[in-house]
């Protein structure tokens, strides 16, 4: 018994000094981790896990350090431990958990964590595409096919990426060792710091060895995702917090990233000095230039950005300074990572996110900037150009359709690589809105029914009567939302809220209308016999409301139809205020009901109208009773009483 106990307590202790072994080296690796040597702590926790070690903060970072450096196969493992561990997690680890899902192909499970996300997230971007897009791999397929793809034929066994054109040169970042470039060694990724370097085009459009660009751009640190102005004497580039031999840091002695200019002078690059808009605190990076070379967008976590990393944009004035940063906002940014912006010559925006629905790890996405400055709906470019991996740096030249990218995906040669592409397709999206008119009784088809096509504010775009089958279309926008209404003789008007996908194809609306409850007569009220809504203004207000102007063509075509009706128009409020004051406003918003209707070509001398303020309620909320507002707005109406047919 004595040596049972004996070999027992020993056991205990060589268990108790390998759990603090164990513990003291997750204590290490997370030094490691939080001064972002991701691939030292990856090392240092596989160890430890391997061992047979569980702990859940280990499988949380074991997880992001995989997911940061985008090895997001290896990232789905770790999160896969860390959810068997407890399905309890931060809302993050579920979207990050589902983007590694889909780097594997596991859609399905991927879609699970998306709808927990949805669940636990609250009011995030992500979670708000994720529910609008529920069949974002349709969409995507619909958008795939469009580009041939194959290999630059200028990558290393090293990282390749962020490619900008200068002349008739490719400039892009590499961490190749040429001789030429700092023996420096990059904790995030173990490999060398990268440097600019430039590849010729050749007369056939291939690209010819590459060379080193500009020593006094290139330092012992990170340089990278150049831009050139089109006179190509300025370059705009990325750089670690480092100039003139100083090297900056932030609170938490992490050396981030900046934005950096230079000139060309006598053929050589130099005069480099940081953007005012840089600091030691956040990072910026990835710069691009629009079309005229005014105006600077880059990729930035600064204050005021909704995410990771957002997308912004800078003025560029005439005498060399710049405007304030603006965020580009929440159509093109998410919680997530926007970054490597990209603005065609036809004034697309081209850019890389992990927030957007996509295929896993960063895909590009591109939005169309209207000349207001406002942005379309985001789409993704579709496969083979988006894969599992990462997929960002896309760059193209708008006439001939040949552009590049960089992605780490399977069969790459290094870590990153830059691939050439041709676009066999542009990604244009065409939608007919369609459907059929039918009685919602019986079912029949109603020809020759009116229907009207509005936009989002209520605006008129279009009208047309359906065919003999029912049948009406109209050609509308992608992504955008409208309203259908359709009337037809003895039925009540009825219209429909639609939204319109984001793919090639049609939209199918069908619209059953109800026979009329009531007919036309001397002494009906229009808004009960056509299912107009009562509520017209808000309260202690007069003026025509755009919901309000829309409920009214609906009384303005009823008396087009009837040219002998006229109409007494009977406005009410609710019992809040004074009996006087609610006298004066009603009649008021009486008067402003039969000036739209003048103004819309009826006769003003078929037209009558009185404020009747409290004094018809249709309701028990009169003074010093308690009422709900719904209660109140039902006060709060307008009758159009028929007085005469004749």
């Amino acid at each position: 018994m004595k040596i049972k106990k004996l070999v027992y307590s020993t056991l205990l202790i060589v268990v108790a000094l390998q759990g603090f072994s164990q513990k003291a080296k997750v204590a290490a690796a997370d030094i490691k981790y939080d001064r972002y040597a991701y691939i030292d702590a990856i090392a240092t926790y596989e160890r430890v896990a391997d061992k047979g070690y569980k702990d859940e903060k280990m499988f949380q970072k074991l997880g992001n350090a995989h997911y940061f450096n985008a090895e997001l196969e290896k990232a789905a493992k770790w999160y896969g431990e860390l959810f068997a561990m407890n399905q309890e997690q931060e809302p993050e680890y579920y979207y990050r958990y589902s983007q590694c899902l889909k780097s594997v192909g596991e859609y399905a499970k991927a879609d699970e964590m998306l709808e927990q996300f949805n669940k636990k997230s609250g009011n995030d971007k992500r979670a708000k595409l994720f529910a609008k897009h529920k069949n974002y791999l349709e969409e995507i397929k619909a958008n795939s096919g469009r580009f041939n793809i194959e290999d630059a034929g200028i990558n290393s066994e090293y990282s390749d990426y962020g490619s900008s054109f200068s002349g008739n040169k490719l400039v892009f970042a590499s961490a190749r060792d040429t001789g030429n470039v700092s023996k420096r060694v990059f904790q995030w990724t173990n490999q060398s710091f990268t440097n600019l370097y430039a590849s010729e085009v050749n007369s056939n459009g291939n690209l010819e060895a590459p060379k080193p660009f500009g020593n006094r751009i290139n330092s012992k640190f990170h340089e990278s995702t150049p831009v050139f102005t089109k006179d190509g004497k300025t370059v705009y580039f990325t750089r670690n917090n480092f100039l003139d031999g100083k090297k900056g840091k932030d609170d938490k002695k992490i050396t981030l990233l900046k934005l950096y200019k230079a000139t060309l002078e006598n053929d050589s690059w130099g005069n480099v000095t940081e953007l005012p808009f840089n600091s030691n605190q956040y990072s910026v990076a990835h710069p691009m230039l629009s079309p005229d070379d005014k105006t600077l967008y880059f990729a930035s976590d600064m204050p005021g950005t909704f995410g990771q990393s957002d997308l912004f944009k800078v003025a560029i004035n005439d005498d060399g300074t710049f405007g304030k940063p603006e965020n580009l906002g929440d159509t093109i940014n998410t919680e997530g990572r926007e970054t490597f912006p990209f603005i065609s010559e036809e004034n697309e925006l081209y850019f890389a996110s992990d927030g957007h629905q996509g295929l896993g790890g960063l895909d590009v996405f591109v939005s169309k900037i209207e000349e207001d400055g406002s942005f379309k709906e985001v789409q993704n470019v579709g496969a083979p150009l988006n894969g599992p991996q990462d997929d960002f740096a896309f760059l193209i030249d708008s006439k001939s359709r040949n552009g590049f990218f960089t992605s780490n995906r399977t069969g790459g040669k290094g870590y990153d690589d830059i691939y050439k592409f041709t676009e066999t397709r542009k990604l244009v999206c065409k939608q007919e809105l369609a459907g059929i008119i039918t009685d919602s009784e019986t079912g029949i088809v109603l020809p020759n029914a009116k229907t009207s096509l509005f936009n989002e504010k209520f605006q008129l775009l279009k009208e047309n009567v359906s065919d003999e089958n029912g049948h009406y279309s109209f050609d509308v926008e992608c992504g955008k939302t409208y309203y259908v209404r359709a009337e037809a003789v003895d039925y009540a008007t009825k219209e429909s809220k639609v939204s319109i996908i984001t793919t090639n194809g049609t939209t199918n609306l069908p619209i059953a209308l109800e026979k009329a409850q009531c007919k036309v007569a001397v002494g009906d009220d229009l808004a009960k016999c056509f299912g107009i809504k009562m509520i017209y203004f808000d309260l202690d207000k007069s003026l025509i409301k755009k919901e309000a102007a829309f409920e009214l063509e609906k009384i303005l075509d009823v008396m087009k139809q009837y040219p002998a009706m006229k109409l007494d128009i009977r406005s009410h409020t609710d019992s809040r205020q004074t009996t006087k004051y609610n006298e004066a406003l009603s009649d008021r918003r009486a008067k402003s009901t039969i000036a739209w209707l003048v103004k819309n070509g009826i006769e003003a001398s078929r037209l009558t109208g009185k404020g009747y303020g409290e004094s018809q309620l249709v309701n028990s909320c009169v003074d010093g009773v308690k009422c709900t507002e719904e209660q109140h707005q039902a006060n709060r109406r307008s009758e159009f009483i028929v007085t005469s047919m004749e």
